[in-house]
């Protein structure tokens, strides 16, 4: 890790579904900019549950038919000290950010960017939750992806001018 990288990690409760996807399609735009050597992404849960695991099977089917490989990811359960490892810290959905706003009170003196992840597709005109398809079908896990896309364009597009131009 240097100075110059930005880091980005995205977190939901389990790390199995929405934040593997949101991981997976940031690499890729990130690839596609010529910018993976300055920005930094991984993703984790809030809760314990799939720790070691691989992203729902049904995750990376939907994530795979749109050329994203989820494959090597596994779970992982955020820590207080990923408040010190990150620039930006984007929750899927407003019951994950209380935990990562409850979790950042024991990091004193940081500066990460602690916020919802699809505040960054604002204009989309999609809702400011991604909403969890664990317990639904395929048609949920498309309805992420595209939320997904929309945000991860507006991220790329902020950190694009904030950080890395000016640098």
């Amino acid at each position: 890790m240097n100075d110059h990288e930005v880091r980005v990690l995205f977190v939901c409760m389990g790390n199995i579904c929405r934040s593997p996807t949101a991981e997976g399609v940031f690499v890729h735009k990130v690839r596609e900019a010529g910018l993976s050597e300055r920005i930094r992404i991984d993703s984790a849960g809030t809760h314990a549950y799939h720790i070691g695991n691989p992203p729902d099977e049904r995750t990376q089917r939907s994530a795979l038919r749109r050329g994203y490989d989820l494959s090597t990811q596994r779970a992982r359960k955020v820590e207080a000290q990923d408040f010190t490892r990150f620039d930006y810290v984007l929750a899927m959905d407003e019951d994950n950010l209380s935990i990562l706003k409850t979790l950042r009170a024991q990091t004193e003196g940081v500066q990460t960017h602690l916020g919802l992840f699809m505040d960054f597709a604002a204009e989309a005109g999609f809702a400011r939750e991604v909403p969890d398809p664990y317990y639904g079908g395929e048609a949920g896990f498309e309805r992420v992806l595209d939320m997904i896309e929309a945000a991860a364009e507006g991220l790329l597009a902020q950190i694009q001018q904030e950080r890395i131009e000016r640098r």
